[in-house]
Parts: C-alpha cells; structure tokens; sequence
C-alpha cells in the first residue's frame, strides 16, 4: 500500500502526485519547508514549526493561502491516512509554477505538498551509542536563518560525513562552528556551560534547540549564546545535536577525536529523556 500524500489541496497515492516542470521550487529552490516530528500519532512542537514557517514565507514574500488550522489539519490527516505512529511530516511550499525568469512572477500561484516518513524517534540506536561528527568549511550563503529547501551545501556536507564514516557534518566559519547540516550543534564546556552559537543569519533557529535551552533555564544550567571553535569543542566535557526528527542526540567524537570520555554525557541523555517525556505530555493534553 503507498503513501497517501498532499498536493495543492488533494490527498493521493504518491504515485499519482504531480507538480509542474515549471515550478520554481524545481527550477529555482524558491520554497521553503518544515520538518515536524510525530510520537505516539500525534505533532510535537507544531505550533512552533508554524511560526518558523511564517517567518521564512515573509522574508521571501511569498503569501500562503493556508491557514494555520488547515496546515495542521492536513498534517493529522496524513499521519492518520498512513498509519504513523513515529516518524515526520515534511511540509514544502513553492512559490508556484511560472515561466523560467528569476524575478518573481506578480501574481503567484504556491504550491503546497506534505507527506510523512515512519521512522524510529524514541528508539534511535544512536542515542545510546552517541555520534560521530566531522568538521567541513560552511560554504553556504548569507540567509540560513531561511529554511530554504536549496540545500545543496547541506547535501554535499551530509554526504561527507557517510563517506568518512561519520552522522553528522558540522560546518566551520570563520573559525567557529555554526551548526550541523540538519542540527544545530551544542557543547557542554569544561566549566559546565552550555553553549551554542546565536541566533542571526547565519544559523537556522531550531525548534527543537528552542526547547532544549528553555529546559536549561529550567533547570538551572548555565547557558552562553556564543560561538565556539572546534578546538573548545575538543575540550568541551560534552557535545551533542538537536533536531525535529533526532531529538537529542548525543556527540562521542569530534572527526576522530573523543568528546569527554568518548561516551553519551549526562547532560544529553538527560536533555533527550526530558524532552521526550514533555512532548508526550503535551501532545497528549492538545
């Protein structure tokens, strides 16, 4: 039996699904997209999602005639129609077909597709073992505060990493670490401090890294929003990455080198452990 997905208003089998040659998601990577997390059937953080969504619409300009209401019920209409349990919904919204010219066509039509992946999220084999990351040059543009779907950057990182054996790429600027190719990246340094760089245009702001440092505050952590280099990284007592689909996984080496004592820190099991229990109370209140 295949996925029932969404296109421009319609649930279909994926195999049906269509969009045109000349979409400008294709042509261009004009588009932008969310990643939401589904555990025991139901979205984690979504409301959060959505605001990331309205900011990256607005700062391409590109109207979306979904409501909130109805994005959300597309969304539980896919994870009922597929039986997910765990897994995602991946949401895309192009700025629609249009003759190829790279000014924005004046009255676009966007183009609208969700569908969802059934994955392991509370069970990932990582989180136990913990990653490996390697560093690469952060070759990407200025906005990445824009969750853009042109990724190509990301791909050729990701792709890095498998070659080299690794999870995960995190990327180098400037002599810091500005996130990973699908994460963002934390350390715990040597004096307890969580750290991570700050928001601005050169990093995306993770859902899941929003939760993650409102729980430190919680529960009293220190936290620094501020770069860090891959040498404090080496010497940090913990690393790890957070994600909409990973959660909190936890870092054990740093391209060949072993974080703290080359196994899963407290402060990240405990952060994934808290995380996971509040977004199953929460999702089981909405």
């Amino acid at each position: 039996m295949s996925r029932i997905v969404y296109v421009n208003g319609a649930f279909e089998p994926e195999e049906d699904a269509k969009v045109s040659i000349f979409d400008r998601g294709f042509l261009f990577g004009d588009a932008v997209y969310e990643v939401t997390a589904v555990l025991d059937g139901r979205l984690i953080d979504f409301a959060g999602h959505l605001e990331r969504l309205d900011r990256s619409l607005g700062e391409i300009d590109l109207p979306l005639s979904v409501p909130h209401e109805g994005l959300r019920e597309i969304h539980e209409t896919l994870i009922a129609e597929n039986k997910v349990v765990e897994g995602i919904v991946y949401l895309h919204v192009s700025r629609g077909p249009a003759e190829r010219d790279f000014a924005y066509p004046p009255s676009p039509t966007p183009t609208v597709v969700a569908f969802t992946q059934s994955r392991p999220l509370v069970d990932q084999p990582q989180a136990k073992t913990g990653v490996a990351v390697i560093t690469i040059p952060d070759i990407r543009w200025k906005r990445r505060d824009i969750k853009s779907t042109s990724m190509l950057a990301q791909v050729m990182g990701k792709q890095e990493a498998k070659r080299r054996g690794a999870y995960e790429a995190w990327m180098v600027e400037d002599g810091v670490v500005t996130e990973g190719t699908s994460s963002s990246a934390f350390i715990v340094d040597a004096n307890g401090v969580l750290r991570t760089q700050p928001l601005g245009p050169q990093i995306l702001s993770g859902v899941t890294r929003r939760a993650i440092l409102r729980l430190a505050r919680e529960d009293g952590i220190r936290i620094e929003e501020r770069p860090f280099s891959v040498d404090e990284a080496h010497q940090a007592r913990e690393a790890f990455m957070t994600a909409a689909s990973a959660f909190v996984l936890p870092i054990v080496s740093i391209d060949g080198s072993a974080v703290g004592n080359g196994e899963p820190g407290p402060v990240a099991r405990a952060f994934r452990a808290h995380y996971i229990a509040e977004a199953r109370a929460a999702s089981a209140s909405a």
